[in-house]
């Protein structure tokens, strides 16, 4: 990663300070690797009993880690003891020698801390084609003390990332309060299906794997899934949720992501990862402008999260917002060639709030001279309604997505230097 990288003009101003939680222990590592004078590798440490549900990329180049932790879950019947990540090195598309690579580490956690290999999940991103050396990174597995905090523990993984991401907020759960505490990295190659991306939310809730990954799935819908930087789907895509079990509903036990008791967990997670998911986009390699589309009347919410995706994805679109070039028609273009459903004859747009087109043509009266203004924000919202169904379409989805800037280019062009 380029040591001189200027932080994004779209970060939060002030970084989420979680506080320690529960019996997890953090030790965010320097192994000297790829990066000189950082960490760059993070172990987790979690207690007897932690569950885990995990969601990975869709892509069918994975890399060797989300091979080995999709195993390891099954394996361990989504029980976990640790969480190994390093950056600067993807490990994918490394055949055999990645595969061992991943399991030497995963092998070497699991000896450092007390546990089973198959109990332990790895990460990595970064660079991708190249095996990963183990040597560094087991030597600094060894130096683990467990006394690192949450911001460090988001720095280790960072790679071209500008900024630690991390939020955490608190629930009701049955009488007592839980805390959720998330980091993510993310910067590039960001279009998640499940970009470079990896995700980690940590509760001292105790829930069943089964409900969790009910939750997990759901919540990463429309958080993670609805974000964008350059339509590209990482190799390494991984977001976790892992519960401790520290703190228990008491009464019946939760065996539905549907039970009441769970609303405001619900709600908590939902926060944190739309957090996350904000804070990534807001990270987009080289970006000057954060595009918010809304979505609306569609055939579907699958449906409504593809036409922003589309609009988000589309580099006339992206480029037009970080020139401040109110040309609304790259919309209509973007939303036509989606492939879902959407009259044009009820097609209707809003830019920053104001009216531009309805019922399929351009307001009566439409002055440029307000959506310009809008444009020089670094903010920009954007607001459709496809019509779908003759106009009784329900469907609707949010997405954040970045522009598409030089900056971009000369990043991604220097990458591997």
């Amino acid at each position: 990663m380029p040591q001189d990288l200027p932080v994004s003009p779209l970060a939060p101003k002030k970084m989420a300070k979680p506080k320690a939680l529960g019996h997890v222990r953090l030790s965010a590592l320097a192994s000297g690797a790829r990066y000189q004078g950082r960490d760059d590798v993070l172990l987790v440490a979690l207690p007897a009993g932690s569950t885990v549900a995990g969601v990975f990329t869709q892509s069918k180049m994975p890399s060797a880690a989300v091979d080995l932790s999709r195993a390891n879950l099954r394996a361990a019947k989504g029980k976990a003891r640790a969480l190994l990540v390093n950056a600067g090195n993807a490990n994918a598309f490394t055949g055999q020698a990645g595969a061992k690579a991943a399991l030497v580490t995963a092998q070497a956690t699991a000896e450092q801390i007390g546990c089973k290999p198959h109990e332990v999940l790895v990460a990595s991103t970064g660079v991708i084609g190249e095996v990963l050396e183990t040597a560094p990174v087991l030597k600094a597995v060894q130096q683990a003390d467990g006394a690192a905090d949450w911001q460090a523990a988001a720095r280790a993984i960072m790679t071209t990332d500008s900024f630690p991401k991390l939020a955490t907020a608190t629930a009701k759960f049955g009488k007592e309060q839980v805390t959720l505490t998330g980091i993510a990295k993310g910067s590039g190659m960001i279009a998640p299906d499940m970009a470079t991306m990896l995700a980690f939310i940590f509760t001292d809730a105790a829930l069943p794997v089964a409900v969790l990954q009910k939750l997990l799935s759901q919540t990463n819908q429309d958080s993670f899934n609805c974000v964008t930087v350059d339509s590209d789907t990482s190799t390494s895509d991984t977001c976790l949720l892992v519960a401790t079990g520290e703190k228990k509903i008491a009464g019946a036990a939760v065996r539905s992501a549907n039970d009441k008791r769970l609303a405001a967990f619900q709600k908590a997670l939902a926060a944190v990862m739309q957090d996350l998911a904000q804070q990534v986009a807001r990270d987009g390699e080289g970006i000057s402008k954060l595009m918010t589309i809304e979505v609306a009347g569609a055939e579907s919410d699958a449906a409504a999260r593809r036409i922003g995706l589309a609009i988000g994805n589309s580099p006339l679109v992206k480029t037009a917002i970080a020139g401040e070039d109110a040309n609304w028609g790259r919309i209509v273009m973007a939303i036509g060639k989606s492939g879902e459903k959407a009259e044009r004859d009820r097609l209707a747009i809003s830019i920053g709030g104001i009216k531009v087109a309805r019922s399929g043509k351009v307001v009566p009266g439409y002055k440029e001279a307000p959506v310009a203004r809008h444009m020089k924000g670094k903010e920009i919202s954007i607001a459709v309604n496809v019509g779908a169904d003759k106009g009784k379409g329900k469907g609707k989805a949010r997405i954040w997505a970045s522009d598409l800037t030089h900056g971009y280019i000369s990043i991604n062009a220097d990458y591997r230097s």
